[in-house]
């Protein structure tokens, strides 16, 4: 799958998930990432949440899905991103979400996730990822998270008291927001009659979020009373179809984007959209007049420069990706998937030294970018320093569910590492991770 290989995906999360065993990535994209931000902002004020403290990730997986594992992310599989037609829709479902963890409803998970500011710990977290996005009752996933029986149902299903308190909950916040709780029931739509399906049938959110008739006359009796409270918000529009535009174009063929490039009414988006399409079918020189005509409608948005590095370093031009990457580390200098693609482009020029000071940057702000950790782990090395390249090796090992690896590699990091350093401190974590791993596993 094409998008597989471009710098779009930041984190792959390869786990040996029960049979049929596939791969499952989160798509770490700055752009997307940054717009669903805006669009979950006024969602999570209105909820008593603060708007900083969560972070919404995408996972790679087409079905209909979305849930939380914890009180600091909430996940959306791409699927449901693309089959939502308005941005209400979109913020209905954040909505909805965001209730289950302002309720507490995450207090009943028998596995305490609090520590995903580890590695280890967003290991774990990012293990009830793969089995949510498997949807597998005996994930291997399971075995890191300490579940004793199927995965799905202790991390991911709510009761129904539970999802009748998070529908009352999410449309309240968004009247409160001033959105339209017409696009709650426009998602609910397109779940209705999946509880006569077979299990394996259903989209994941219809297992995950049981929808009853009842449930459904209920939503609909609620959000016809907050009908009328709504405020018109073309922000939320256009970050929206930014969002959906951006991702669309890296997943659907370039013949498909380029046919509706423009429906959002928005120049810059489909400039971007265009640039995405044609560097997909390997027309640089086409790509880049149209993401410069995106920067043009928009000098100062760091997205489209960085859409421009990605281009650029795809194409090998590595000193022209590294001036696009600088110019939008300028303008936003605290995204650390910005900083990392980066850190990425100096290291292909050689410029190790640079890249190293950016890369752990990046890392320091958002851990859980797997690709950072690699380029990381090579700046480390080519630096001369083994113990923090070891470290940064056994950390990454230990996000992606690969305990026994990420084991001997902090083996390795607490040998060269000072005794009581930081580092040395964070590979005895993960080194702990990696034993209690193991110790599962035996009694499996």
């Amino acid at each position: 799958m094409y998008l597989l290989r471009i710098l779009l995906i930041s984190a792959i999360l390869t786990l040996p998930l029960a049979a049929p065993a596939r791969a499952v990535t989160l798509l770490r994209d700055p752009d997307i990432e940054y717009a669903l931000d805006q669009l979950a902002r006024p969602v999570l004020q209105a909820a008593g949440l603060s708007s900083s403290g969560i972070d919404i990730l995408i996972v790679d997986d087409r079905t209909l899905n979305a849930f939380v594992v914890d009180s600091r992310h909430i996940f959306i599989h791409s699927g449901l991103l693309l089959k939502m037609q308005t941005a209400e829709m979109l913020q209905s479902v954040l909505a909805h979400e965001a209730a289950h963890i302002a309720n507490g409803h995450l207090a009943r998970r028998p596995v305490n996730l609090r520590n995903a500011r580890t590695a280890a710990g967003l290991g774990s977290v990012l293990a009830a990822v793969a089995a949510a996005a498997a949807g597998a009752g005996n994930a291997s996933g399971a075995v890191a998270l300490g579940a004793q029986t199927t995965a799905q149902r202790l991390f991911f299903v709510h009761t129904r008291a539970e999802e009748s308190a998070a529908d009352q909950s999410g449309l309240r916040y968004l009247a409160r927001a001033g959105i339209d709780t017409q696009g709650a029931l426009d998602v609910l739509d397109i779940f209705r009659g999946q509880e006569l399906l077979s299990e394996g049938r259903q989209d994941p959110y219809a297992r995950t979020h049981p929808l009853s008739r009842d449930r459904y006359r209920v939503v609909k009796r609620l959000a016809e009373g907050y009908s009328g409270k709504a405020k018109p918000n073309a922000t939320a529009n256009y970050w929206f179809f930014r969002a959906k535009g951006k991702l669309a174009g890296f997943k659907r063929s370039p013949k498909w984007t380029l046919n509706r490039a423009g429906e959002s009414g928005h120049a810059d988006v489909k400039a971007m959209r265009q640039a995405v399409a044609w560097h997909r079918n390997s027309k640089t020189s086409k790509a880049i007049k149209a993401i410069n005509r995106a920067i043009a409608a928009r000098p100062k948005d760091p997205y489209y420069h960085e859409l421009k590095g990605q281009i650029l370093i795809e194409s090998r031009q590595f000193a022209a990706a590294a001036s696009a990457y600088g110019r939008a580390s300028s303008l936003a200098p605290n995204n650390a998937l910005i900083l990392g693609s980066y850190g990425r482009a100096l290291m292909a020029q050689g410029k190790t030294a640079k890249a190293l000071q950016l890369l752990e940057k990046s890392r320091a702000r958002d851990g859980r970018d797997v690709r950072v950790m690699r380029d990381l782990a090579a700046a480390y090395a080519k630096s001369g320093n083994r113990g923090m390249a070891s470290l940064v090796t056994a950390e990454r090992y230990a996000m992606i569910g690969r305990f026994k690896d990420a084991g001997i590699h902090a083996k390795r990091a607490s040998d060269l590492l000072p005794r009581g350093s930081t580092g040395w401190r964070r590979a005895q974590d993960v080194l702990s991770a990696s034993q209690k791993a193991a110790k599962k596993k035996k009694r499996r």
